[in-house]
């Protein structure tokens, strides 16, 4: 005890204020100089580096002698991260000044480049809203307003006695339930966004009862082609809500007097829209003659008042404007894919379906059935027909694509002429050229848009060009599909998942021709696109049913 007592005397008497400057202890190491900022002048010289007295604690102990004020003031002065003012008046010291300054040149060099501006620029940019033009947004339902529940046991009441239904007996067999398909035969053209009873307008009789060769132009060289492609614009009033639900097809009418497209969607829905018509919503007609997708679609060339639509309820119909009626042209239990036409009067027509199987269908026939059928694949996504030849027609397998001859079919294992080779994973489309179907354009899930060489129909064709190309669009897009322009024979459209969004033209050979993008009027992914086949203008479809349409 005495021991503890004498050290504690110790320490006050060395603790003394009369002491202290020579007992305090001073860190040996120097501190460090402030940071400096990027933009800070080179002086400051003059400034004192901050001394921080070092105090080390006696380990498994804690002093607690107390120290006299003018102690502890000064080590509060010595500990403190604060230099101390310069003076006694409250001034700055010369830290702070050096620090205000380099705040206030920094400040003014951001300034200088417009820095802050650009800031409240960013800020200020929102997202462009979707059109609104086409069909109405349905009228939100108003919720039924059930009286609140009340507790039985706060009202004192007893529990209702609940009984358990009786167990099911037997085998529980689930089987999945096909949506209602519409009923066989000719469907009337009563458009859903109108009233009953209301007719067709007579001016898309008229806009569809026109000759389109009339109107067909000289195919112009690749430099003005690309210069035509630069001058077609989008403006807001070319944007549209032509159907309900994702679109799967679009086609353009050949007329060139005005421009009329059609989009079939994810249930069975058609629209046709109008640019500038005034009938219906914003020169927008729907239509619901099928139940399902409507994969494929076509005009007929020979007759133009004829649209035809294939959809996945196993249904092929002609929408024809002049009878005003869907007729029924070929029909199956399900599962139908894509089409093409066999003959230059559009009269026969090559159908497949998912099971890899394709009918030879010829409209002249009554009733809506095949004229034969042939088994080709376990898949089976596109058919293509070559423009002057007929006979031969391009299947685009699992991982190939296979040409065929139409007079060398056999009902199982048909021999194919020609094969398109390189292809490692599922392959989503496959188009002959639109003029002389000296090549065939394939689009492959394995990121690669091809361009195959058929002009001498060997057992293999020879690959021209891989172009790298994103095609993952995921669950709720459709799939990309590269298809030519109809008027030349050497470019063609894809649609992009690039940000910003965007459509895109390349060459046969790889070479990009043009980009369309518009930051006001198109944010969406364009996954379906066509050209017009003799005007020029362009179209792309997303997953909320909005048409976009590029012209000059």
């Amino acid at each position: 005890m005495a021991t503890r007592t004498t050290k504690r005397k110790v320490v006050d008497k060395a603790l003394t204020p009369v002491d202290l400057e020579a007992t305090i202890r001073r860190s040996s190491r120097s501190a460090l100089a402030p940071k400096r900022l990027q933009y800070a002048p080179e002086d400051g010289a003059d400034e004192k580096p901050i001394k921080r007295e070092k105090i080390s604690p006696k380990p498994g102990r804690k002093s607690r002698t107390k120290k006299p004020k003018e102690q502890k003031d000064v080590e509060n002065s010595e500990n403190s991260d604060v230099e101390p003012p310069a003076d006694e008046s409250g001034g700055l010291s010369a830290y702070e000044l050096e620090r205000l300054e380099n705040i206030r040149q920094n400040q003014a060099f951001l300034s200088s480049i417009n820095l802050f501006q650009a800031t409240d620029e960013l800020n200020q940019v929102t997202k462009p809203k979707p059109s609104h033009r086409g069909l109405a947004r349905p009228k939100a339902t108003v919720k039924e307003v059930l009286p609140p529940r009340k507790s039985l046991r706060l009202q004192n009441k007893e529990a209702e006695v609940l009984t358990l239904p009786p167990e099911p007996s037997g085998t529980f067999v689930s089987e999945r339930v096909s949506p209602e398909k519409k009923p066989a035969g000719p469907l009337p053209m009563d458009p859903v966004n109108m009233e009953d009873g209301v007719k067709l307008p007579s001016q898309l009789l008229e806009l569809c009862s026109q000759d389109p060769s009339e109107d067909r132009k000289t195919i112009p060289d690749l430099k003005e082609y690309c210069s035509a492609l630069k001058n077609m614009r989008i403006t807001e009033a070319q944007v549209a809500k032509v159907v309900k639900h994702r679109i799967f097809s679009a086609a353009f009418h050949p007329c060139t007097s005005s421009l009329l497209v059609a989009a079939g969607d994810k249930w069975g829905q058609i629209g046709l829209w109008n640019l500038g018509g005034d009938w219906g919503d914003d020169g927008v007609l729907l239509f619901e003659p099928h139940t399902r997708p409507v994969t494929c679609m076509a005009f007929s060339v020979a007759q133009p008042s004829q649209l035809l639509s294939l959809s996945y309820d196993g249904s092929l119909r002609c929408m024809d404007v002049q009878k005003s009626v869907f007729d029924d042209v070929y029909d199956i239990e399900d599962g139908l894919k894509t089409f093409d036409f066999m003959s230059h009067d559009c009269s026969t027509l090559v159908v497949g379906n998912f099971f890899g199987e394709v009918a030879i269908v010829d409209r002249r026939t009554p009733g809506n059935s095949h004229e034969s059928l042939y088994c080709l694949d376990k898949t089976l996504r596109c058919v293509s027909v070559h423009p002057l030849q007929k006979h031969y027609f391009a299947v685009a397998e699992s991982k190939v694509v296979s040409i065929y001859d139409s007079r060398c079919l056999k009902k199982t294992k048909c021999p194919s002429i020609s094969q398109l080779q390189g292809h490692t994973l599922s392959i989503s489309s496959a188009y002959f050229s639109p003029c002389t179907g000296n090549r065939v354009l394939t689009t492959c899930m394995d990121n690669a848009i091809r361009v195959y060489d058929t002009s001498a129909m060997n057992t293999e064709s020879p690959l021209l060009t891989s172009i790298r190309h994103n095609m993952h669009t995921g669950r709720w897009l459709s799939k990309l599909s590269a298809v030519w322009d109809p008027k030349r024979e050497d470019c063609f459209v894809v649609g992009s998942m690039m940000m910003p969004r965007r459509v895109q033209v390349f060459h046969e050979n790889g070479r990009p021709q043009h980009c369309f993008m518009d930051g006001e009027n198109l944010s969406t992914v364009l996954s379906v696109t066509a050209f017009h086949p003799s005007r020029n203008a362009l179209m792309g479809c997303n997953a909320s049913g909005r048409v976009h349409v590029f012209s000059d």
